[in-house]
């Protein structure tokens, strides 16, 4: 079921909120085996939907009446364990929501369960959560991207109608071009990060899945907003279920350098057919360059590692999580340090603390501050002469199981196209747009700080000029439930 569907059924006394959780768990329990996009179901989700069934009967106005969520497992949820895919972190229980978690509560929507994660958001195919790697309902044996996997295979699998995960540098988006869903990271400040765990601090941003934009635009409409919790939210009031009535005449951006980026054959062919759709509608379309883009994940590889190097000094053994004894308070430390994170979290410290470190620090995290800059000037230089720009999501479909793991340079490239729109704080939408050999492929709509409506409003009229291929459950999944 979509979100639009769930609502219009709860709010006319078709179908109660039980009921449709209860549909939900039936097929969780049928294909999670076969995917593990999800780490732990919610114990109190039935209590919730009876209380969003008495708050609809005492006559309340909820967005979101009865619509199931899937957490990414980085979300605070008070009462429920949130790991971020960590053995650090294992049996944490947080003693509060998140803003994202509370807002969805008060629109009515029922947290169905938290979803699998590459541990701390450092990942690109949810391989390295501690738990176990998940699967991509469009293939058993491929990544559903990373590192929000779970949230992304759990939508697109029809386990939950949306969800929520975080993007880092592309962990919303490349996952759901992965999964043929839609994925949006908005502006960096218009969601709050309070109750996410920290991955890297000015990189982060809390977006939702979805299987059409509609829905996307639901769930973007209650998450988004000011919070005065977070010092980095911005005060600009969402509109997104608006947007989606408009038809703007928007001018498109073709950035140059990041068709020439190796693509696919697949992956072009996507991007050719958008453009060919698109410009049938009356949209206009140019090329745009970015110079600076070619540099941008070797930038984003040093401002994130230094941040996660400062952010993850937290977990020593002696506030909360994982605990190791030791002889001492520094044996202790490093003992639980070495048990608690895995082979890619360990990864990222050590070259965070590298590019940070005395004497070399100027060499590597200044230099990336500096190209951060430059990369921001480049975008601002493209949008002169667009509206949005268009590049795709991944320059490759989903790949194997394994088949990245040993080369971890090869994995960082599944990010080339998105870790860009992080380092500038730039919103960004990937909607499904074709297949490769059967795997879905998306593309990647960018927009202007605090212009992500127009993003919604083009990808839906993509959508209705093209019938989506995707608002049903991957064929794997419809087969398994």
């Amino acid at each position: 079921m979509l979100a639009r569907e769930i609502i219009a059924k709860v709010r006319s006394g078709e179908a109660a909120p039980t009921e449709v959780l209860k549909h939900y768990l039936k097929r969780i329990e049928a294909l999670e085996p076969q995917i593990h996009a999800l780490l732990r179901l919610n114990p109190e989700a039935e209590q919730e939907a009876r209380a969003v069934e008495r708050r609809l009967a005492k006559g309340e106005d909820l967005p979101l009446a009865g619509v199931p969520v899937v957490l990414k497992d980085n979300l605070c949820t008070r009462g429920l364990e949130t790991t971020c895919g960590s053995r650090i972190l294992e049996h944490f229980v947080p003693p509060y929501d998140a803003t994202v978690v509370e807002k969805l509560r008060e629109a009515g929507a029922v947290v169905l369960a938290k979803a699998n994660m590459d541990e701390f958001a450092m990942g690109s195919s949810t391989e390295f959560s501690a738990f176990g790697p998940t699967r991509n309902p469009w293939g058993l044996e491929r990544v559903p991207g990373g590192s929000s996997g779970g949230s992304a295979a759990a939508v697109a699998a029809d386990m939950a109608p949306v969800a929520l995960g975080s993007d880092t540098g592309g962990s919303v988006r490349q996952p759901a071009a992965f999964c043929g869903v839609y994925g949006f990271k908005p502006t960096y400040g218009r969601v709050s990060r309070y109750g996410l765990v920290a991955c890297a601090s000015s990189l982060d941003q809390v977006g939702p899945f979805a299987r059409t934009v509609e829905d996307l635009a639901l769930l973007s409409d209650v998450i988004c907003g000011y919070d005065p919790r977070d010092s980095t939210s911005l005060k600009a009031e969402p509109g997104f279920t608006r947007a989606l009535g408009e038809r703007p005449a928007l001018t498109v951006g073709i950035v140059r350098e990041s068709v020439q980026a190796g693509n696919s054959p697949g992956v072009l062919a996507a991007l050719e057919n958008f453009r060919r759709t698109l410009e049938g509608a009356g949209v206009r379309f140019v090329e745009v360059s970015i110079p600076s883009l070619e540099y941008a994940l070797a930038t984003y590889y040093i401002a994130m590692t230094a941040e996660v190097s400062s952010n993850l000094a937290r977990y020593d053994g002696t506030l909360y999580g994982l605990r190791v004894p030791g002889r001492d308070v520094s044996d202790t430390m490093m003992k639980t340090r070495a048990a608690g994170f895995g082979s890619e979290a360990k990864r990222r410290i050590l070259m965070g603390t590298f590019a940070l470190s005395s004497g070399y620090y100027d060499a590597y995290y200044g230099k990336a501050l500096k190209a951060r800059a430059r990369l921001k000037a480049d975008f601002d230089q493209a949008f002169a002469g667009a509206d949005v720009l268009l590049t795709p999501t991944s320059p490759f479909p989903a790949f194997k199981l394994g088949s990245k793991t040993g080369d971890p340079l090869s994995m960082y490239l599944s990010d080339i196209d998105t870790v860009a729109l992080n380092l500038v704080g730039l919103p960004g939408l990937s909607l499904p747009a074709g297949f490769e050999e059967g795997l879905p492929v998306g593309m990647q709509l960018i927009g202007q700080p605090l212009q992500d409506e127009r993003l919604f409003s083009l990808a839906q009229r993509f959508e209705q000029l093209t019938g989506s291929a995707f608002t049903k459950a991957a064929p794997i999944a419809a087969a398994g439930a």
